[in-house]
């Protein structure tokens, strides 16, 4: 496709000249006509990113735009619409000034010289690829909609993650529609890790942007890195051609996956031989060769990316004609998939083989600390895992609502990650389930506790009190190995922590995965 800017477009980036003439205050008449900006999607990705690069580039108008209009005005309030530490205050910074949120949608994608995409792109639950494949549907969509409102050239940018090769689908959708209107599309993957997510963007290890290698393209890629070269060193600001950005953030969030998935593969094997994961990880982490991150061992992985991408790949595999390739990418989720089981299994196990009609509390809902997200928290398949046995749960987590608990337990696999107006409205509450919102509460009277979250207030209960009102004998099973398992024991607790030696209880009645 022969992608050019217009004119405005091209005065503009030769005003620029340099990212060093942005930073030394030179080309002032590029700050005072910058380009606006406008994000499609204020999740957990658009929101924030928007935000930081409002904050950092006070010159720029930055606008956040969703469907939802529950979402959008939870943005436009005092309680935004997702937790992430340090969000609050640079959103309430720029609100109103540089920075808005709309329901608009076609007006400010009409307005805007670049466009962010931050969709949706959930893993398809039926025909081809079923399971595996990504479904594009709301991508194409937004695709749709900017050729439809444009009215002058735009840069488009891929910022969900995608399939390699999305970029091509695209260009063809915005050429054939682009009633004689150019297009350049680059991918700028997010690497944000949640809970830290503020902090990743303002200080980011790298930015990844990825265009075609063309002049125009070339230029594009320059626009988007002058926006971001406000704030992060042009050293670590990568260029790259469209393909590789893509499949770069596939791959390292398999590679990451397979790091955890490798750590819980040996929490198993420690448990079966006596040997304590976290004295292994130690060792190996020691090695400059791997380093000591993502090798902690817990309950599994989740979250909205590790799984999605990983199936991805696969289905990209196969259909390249590489199921070798394919199988080994599996194996990490089949691992994952594996130590949620061995969980539930433990916990079964150990309770005389038997948890019907028994409570059991679940501490944590969130895959990780610091986030309200669930989305394909380890939570889910134990607790589905633990009502599958009759059990009763009262769940506790700070920052994760009961209509949000009810939703993911009651949902489909992959529902989770279509918008809310296309997931169930009113999903039947589940039978079984109490969720409370004091750790005390979820306790007792329970026969045994589950830590599936490393929330830091978990550390610092009152076991005492905790183990005073249990029914006895009081069990604990720590799914992120975050309490003191000596201590427990010395109060009365019998103690599972995942890849650490087994007490003679839990060795007398051995977990059947």
């Amino acid at each position: 496709m022969q992608n050019h800017l217009n004119d405005e477009f091209v005065f503009r980036y030769k005003l620029v000249g340099s990212v060093e003439h942005i930073k030394s205050g030179k080309d002032q008449l590029f700050l005072s006509k910058m380009v606006k900006i406008c994000c499609i999607g204020a999740g957990y990705v658009g929101g924030p990113t928007m935000a930081v690069i409002a904050l950092k580039c006070p010159n720029i108008q930055v606008a956040v735009v969703d469907i939802s209009t529950a979402r959008i005005n939870a943005w436009n309030s005092d309680t935004l619409p997702i937790y992430e530490p340090g969000l609050d205050e640079v959103v309430k910074k720029c609100r109103g000034k540089n920075l808005s949120f709309s329901t608009d949608v076609e007006k400010h994608v009409a307005e805007s010289d670049i466009v962010f995409v931050s969709v949706n792109t959930p893993t398809k639950t039926q025909g081809l690829g079923a399971g595996k494949a990504a479904d594009l549907t709301y991508w194409e969509s937004a695709a749709r909609m900017i050729a439809d409102v444009a009215k002058s050239n735009k840069i488009v940018v891929e910022k969900s993650t995608v399939p390699v090769k999305t970029a091509e689908a695209i260009e063809k959708i915005l050429t054939h529609n682009s009633k004689g209107i150019n297009f350049s599309i680059l991918s700028n993957p997010e690497f944000l890790a949640e809970g830290t997510a503020i902090s990743d963007l303002l200080n980011p290890d790298r930015v990844l942007i990825g265009g075609r290698e063309t002049p125009e393209g070339k230029k594009a890629i320059e626009a988007l890195r002058d926006v971001y070269a406000h704030w992060v060193p042009v050293d670590r600001i990568l260029c790259t051609n469209l393909w590789s950005a893509e499949l770069s953030k596939l791959a390292a969030n398999a590679f990451l996956a397979q790091r955890i998935s490798s750590v819980n593969a040996m929490s198993a094997l420690c448990e079966a031989t006596g040997a304590d994961v976290s004295q292994v990880a130690h060792a190996v982490g020691k090695d400059t060769r791997i380093g000591p991150k993502f090798l902690n061992a817990s309950v599994g992985f989740g979250g909205s990316c590790f799984q999605k991408d990983i199936l991805n790949l696969v289905y990209i595999c196969e259909c390249n004609g590489i199921p070798e390739v394919a199988t080994y990418w599996k194996q990490v989720i089949k691992v994952n998939d594996y130590q949620k089981t061995r969980f539930v299994n433990r916990i079964v196990s150990s309770m005389f083989n038997t948890v019907s009609g028994k409570k059991i509390a679940v501490l944590g809902f969130a895959f990780k600390k610091d986030t309200g997200d669930t989305r394909e928290t380890p939570a889910i398949d134990v607790c589905k895992g633990l009502i599958g046995d009759k059990a009763k749960l009262s769940i506790y987590d700070p920052q994760v609502s009961q209509d949000q608990i009810q939703r993911d337990l009651s949902m489909k696999k992959f529902d989770w990650d279509h918008p809310v107006h296309l997931q169930p409205m009113s999903p039947t509450s589940v039978k079984d389930v109490s969720v409370v919102w004091d750790a005390y509460t979820a306790t007792k009277d329970a026969h045994g506790i589950c830590i599936l979250t490393e929330w830091d207030e978990f550390k610092n209960l009152d076991y005492q009190k905790i183990f005073n009102d249990m029914q006895k004998p009081a069990f604990m099973f720590d799914g992120r190995n975050v309490v003191d398992a000596e201590k427990l024991r010395k109060i009365g607790f019998i103690v599972y922590s995942i890849g650490k030696p087994l007490d003679d209880w839990l060795k007398d009645m051995p977990a059947v995965a």
